[in-house]
């Protein structure tokens, strides 16, 4: 027994002996983290790609965890995750490494009362905005963004070409979009718009087919949504910028970022325009694609994969 004993106690000094040199404790399985890690949940080399719960997002979603790992990056991805309010703060936590984001509405959420403004304007406010744990990289070309949209028909009807020619009759009509937008964007539409709506309907990804259907009147379309380019629904202009600029860009968790992830985003960025967003939107909202396949497809194309 007593033997043993030493043995044991042995093999202890040694493990401190080790740790105390510098090789790191022999006792402690958790892996280290190094500057690819996802912060405290992901192991060491990976990053954590996520997505919200609409088609756009894990489009972004797939062609930014392809990407990387054409890079040598290790990715894991979770995907259809929700609205903004349930991811933003998994990303701060680093519990998401890269997170597809839409700047103009990124900054609406961190600040309600800052101005909208150029692609450039909205980036540098968000500098000021954000908290330490995040950045956003460099935004695409590539611009989706929300607007309220009306059928033909109620357009010619009501002579409405803008937003604020929905001042008159936006009493009489009820208007839908994703669960949050009554949250995010109705006191914003009465300040600057002095729109009062008769009803707020949650109609999220169906919103086109409610407008086409008579149940709403206007709806939160986004503008990379293919059915906007059907002919039979008009985005009204936001002549008063209450949406401001909405390009796409990565938001990271700036821990678990380093070199070769930010530059295979980047590169991404680079070669994402509207254009191209929107033939791939068609692809996987019209076509039904999957979207994994429409990444990697572009990817190939752009000479990223």
């Amino acid at each position: 027994m007593r033997r043993m004993i030493g043995v044991l106690a042995l093999a202890l000094a040694s493990a401190l002996s080790l740790s105390a040199c510098g090789g790191g404790d022999p006792l402690n399985t958790t892996a280290t983290q190094t500057p690819e890690s996802g912060g405290g949940t992901a192991k060491a080399g990976k990053v954590v790609v996520g997505s919200a719960n609409f088609p756009g997002s894990v489009l972004i979603g797939s062609i930014y965890s392809q990407a990387l790992r054409a890079k040598g990056v290790e990715v894991e991805e979770k995907f259809n995750i929700g609205s903004r309010e349930i991811y933003y703060d998994q990303v701060k936590s680093g519990g998401l490494t890269i997170m597809p984001e839409y700047i103009g509405s990124l900054l609406a959420y961190v600040d309600k009362s800052a101005p909208t403004g150029t692609k450039e304007q909205t980036v540098e406010a968000l500098k000021g905005k954000l908290p330490a744990e995040l950045a956003v990289l460099t935004p695409a070309a590539a611009e989706d963004n929300d607007s309220l949209t009306v059928t033909k028909a109620t357009a010619d009807k009501h002579k409405l070409t803008s937003i604020e020619d929905l001042a008159a009759v936006a009493k009489d009509f009820a208007v839908g979009g994703p669960p949050e937008f009554k949250t995010r964007q109705e006191q914003r539409l009465k300040d600057v718009y002095g729109l009062e709506f008769k009803e707020w309907e949650p109609t999220g990804e169906t919103t086109a087919d409610a407008l086409k259907s008579g149940t709403i009147q206007v709806g939160n379309v986004f503008t990379a949504d293919p059915k906007l380019a059907a002919g039979d629904l008009v985005a009204l202009k936001d002549t008063k910028a209450v949406f401001g600029s909405n390009n796409i860009a990565p938001l990271v968790h700036k821990a678990g970022v380093g070199e070769a992830a930010t530059a295979a985003l980047d590169a991404v960025s680079a070669k994402l325009d509207t254009a191209a967003l929107l033939g791939m939107m068609k692809r996987v909202a019209i076509d039904k694609d999957d979207p994994p396949t429409v990444a990697k497809e572009w990817l190939v194309g752009n000479g990223l994969l």
